[in-house]
């Protein structure tokens, strides 16, 4: 389940703003700010969630469940 802190998460190790997200996602940049707001599941319909979902996917970032220690996000690995 992806939380508002992985996407201020994803957003630092890209170095992107939050206009930069939302271009890639397609989404306003309020719908990020409302996003990145939310302490649980983020506060947007599920297409916005699933388009930042996937532009923070393509750039190359990984999500890292709960698994106990807590939501996360990591740089997928270059070959």
């Amino acid at each position: 389940m992806l939380v508002g802190a992985q996407i201020r998460m994803a957003r630092g190790y890209l170095k992107w703003s939050v206009k930069e997200l939302a271009d890639h996602a397609g989404v306003a940049e309020s719908t990020i700010k409302r996003m990145e707001k939310s302490d649980g599941f983020p506060d947007a319909r599920g297409s916005n969630i699933e388009a930042v979902h996937s532009a923070l996917m393509e750039a190359g970032i990984e999500f890292i469940p709960e698994n106990g220690g807590g939501p996360g996000v990591r740089l997928k690995k270059r070959d």
